[in-house]
């Protein structure tokens, strides 16, 4: 009752406000199951430790409550994820918490999460989770980008979405040589930083004296030898109370994609997340054949990867979305999309976690179809359009506030 009272108001404002603009489609959107909007708990849990540290930071002002949410293209977009961060950040906009982790997509030359902008000088090779080959070891970003150029840098600068800064004091640069020959330097508005390497993590850590929102990445050679420097991404901090929502995404991936990680708990070490929304499942489920047995076994394996870095992390499950395939320039509905549904909800009752499932919000089996004449869905009857990931973000954050509620 106590939660209930102090929050009501702020949470009744911005929920009616969110939900006034998720039903702001035409008439004839009846084939969306609001109903089915919820996070169910198939065990009866209900997120109780994350809703504690959730508690703490709303009503002291004290802790950093970390988010992973990992997927697939509906992740790498950033729309989707950004939705669900910025409307989590609203609730109590003073608590900004950390922006987490960021990739240089450009320099991998392909698609970058809007809300932050990244460019790059050099030549610049990248590796992704999705490929067959892997010749050097992937972290938590599920890419890599390598460079042996000694023009080579990174530009990351943050984007003020809706008055939101993402300041910060604190950068963590996961990448190496192999002889530690190559270093990285970093550029800002208030100097340059040579910072400090940890062969453990291979990782560099540098301290800033005040905030900033953006940076430049450069690279010296300790002697005559060029290196190829490998770098897995940035995790960006300001050491402040808030909420921290990392997006993990690669256009393509599925569960294994994750598995063939190696760095995976070593990067994931530096979030050590207290929710992981799982949104990895449509591209596992896109085959002629899906093997929910299999795709089972493979969740264990990557919960088990999680729990060992991060006990205490619970988690949500996201069902896959409904989908068509294309063969011979005709579509046809994806029918593993209630196999999917099915494994999820398993999955979650096995480890007594919240399931969302988009499936049954759509409207079920061949719901895609009205999503794209709604404007909601793209023409390939996969991903969705910038407004179907905002309302998907808008849709996720009011189930979950209604289950915190």
């Amino acid at each position: 009752m106590k939660k209930y009272v102090l929050l009501a108001s702020c949470f009744f404002i911005l929920c009616i406000n969110l939900r006034s603009q998720s039903l702001f489609i035409p008439l004839d959107s009846c084939f969306m199951s609001f109903d089915s909007n919820r996070l169910v708990f198939p065990k009866g849990n209900t997120l109780s430790t994350f809703f504690r540290k959730l508690d703490k930071l709303f009503f002291e002002g004290e802790g950093n409550v970390n988010i992973m949410h990992i997927g697939g293209s509906h992740v790498q977009a950033g729309v989707f994820s950004h939705t669900i961060r910025m409307n989590l950040l609203s609730v109590y906009p003073t608590l900004t918490g950390n922006r987490g982790l960021v990739f240089p997509f450009s320099a991998a030359k392909t698609n970058n999460p809007f809300n932050y902008k990244t460019t790059y000088s050099g030549k610049w090779k990248a590796y992704r989770n999705v490929n067959r080959e892997i010749p050097f070891p992937l972290g938590l970003n599920g890419m890599l980008v390598v460079s042996q150029d000694e023009e080579a840098s990174i530009t990351i600068s943050m984007r003020n979405t809706n008055g939101q800064a993402f300041d910060f004091d604190r950068i963590w640069l996961l990448g190496y040589t192999d002889s530690n020959n190559v270093k990285p330097i970093l550029h800002t508005a208030i100097g340059v930083n040579e910072g400090i390497y940890d062969s453990l993590s291979k990782s560099y850590v540098y301290d800033l004296p005040s905030y900033i929102d953006s940076f430049v990445v450069t690279f010296s050679k300790r002697d005559s030898v060029w290196e190829p420097f490998y770098l897995r991404g940035f995790i960006l901090e300001n050491q402040l109370p808030g909420i921290s929502y990392h997006s993990v995404g690669v256009n393509g991936a599925s569960v294994p994609s994750y598995l063939k990680c190696e760095l995976f708990e070593n990067d994931l070490s530096f979030i050590k997340p207290d929710l992981c929304i799982f949104a990895i499942g449509i591209n596992d489920a896109s085959g002629d054949t899906f093997d929910t047995v299999v795709f089972k076994q493979n969740y264990d394996a990557l919960i088990q990867r999680i729990l060992k870095v991060s006990p205490d992390c619970e988690f949500v499950f996201m069902s896959n979305n409904d989908s068509y395939k294309r063969h011979r320039r005709r579509y046809y509905n994806n029918t593993n999309g209630i196999l999917a549904e099915q494994a999820f909800m398993q999955l979650a009752e096995k480890y007594h976690a919240g399931f969302w499932n988009l499936f049954r919000i759509m409207g079920g089996p061949e719901s895609m179809k009205n999503w794209e004449t709604n404007g909601y869905a793209q023409r390939d009857k996969v991903h969705f359009t910038t407004q179907g990931y905002k309302l998907l973000g808008d849709l996720f954050f009011n189930a979950l506030i209604d289950a915190y509620l």
